[in-house]
């Protein structure tokens, strides 16, 4: 297994184009706290690496032979929950979008992102921190009439902190509130949005504008 200073975050991609795999490798030597561990040409092999190097983030491409890009991140959560997992692709389209984060990605990026951009989009996600292009927010944006959705001040107050990456027991000392409580209202989020998980929640939270 490779090892790192504590203070770099560890990146590693898949993408069945070698060609664009040099290109991310290459972009994350312009950043001294991106330290690049690893790559894989597919879903499968994405696995294995998770398992051997322990990424801080995977970097997943969406349209891929064998294991697309949905398929491999409900993989990788599943074998390796704790590696955050950033979709990475070309591709924007609303269901895509949704389905990815129910699979358990934390973001969506479009691969003309700056490498500025792709950057802040990885450091947010090793924090634990949704992001998602504004062609993919717009793509998670529904009627007027959905978007009324109503919140009480306290589901607001949890949104917040969900959106930064809180789990539910630091929202609930953050809160002072019991980690039952959060879960209650977390589970109201859910409804309310029509989200299938936390990360959907705060990928739906980001693009309607519901917090600040």
């Amino acid at each position: 297994m490779m090892t790192t200073d504590s203070d770099t975050i560890r990146v590693a991609s898949v993408d069945d184009n070698e060609i664009l795999r040099g290109g991310i490798r290459f972009l994350m030597l312009a950043f001294d706290d991106l330290d690049w561990v690893g790559e894989a040409p597919g879903g499968e092999d994405a696995i294995r690496l998770c398992q051997e190097v322990n990424p801080d983030v995977l970097l997943v491409d969406m349209k891929m032979p064998g294991l697309d890009g949905i398929e491999t991140t409900a993989a990788i959560k599943r074998a390796c929950p704790e590696v955050n997992v950033l979709i990475l692709t070309s591709f924007h389209d609303p269901d895509l979008v949704r389905r990815a984060m129910r699979a358990g990605a934390i973001g969506y990026v479009l691969k003309d992102a700056s490498k500025e951009e792709l950057a802040a989009a990885i450091r947010s996600a090793c924090a634990g921190q949704t992001t998602i292009c504004e062609e993919a927010a717009n793509d998670l944006l529904v009627d007027p009439v959905d978007l009324a959705v109503e919140l009480t001040d306290r589901e607001r107050e949890v949104l917040a902190l969900l959106v930064k990456g809180m789990s539910n027991k630091a929202i609930a000392k953050q809160l002072h509130r019991s980690p039952f409580t959060v879960r209650h209202h977390v589970s109201q989020l859910i409804n309310k949005l029509d989200a299938a998980n936390r990360a959907e929640v705060a990928a739906i939270a980001v693009a309607r504008g519901l917090v600040r």
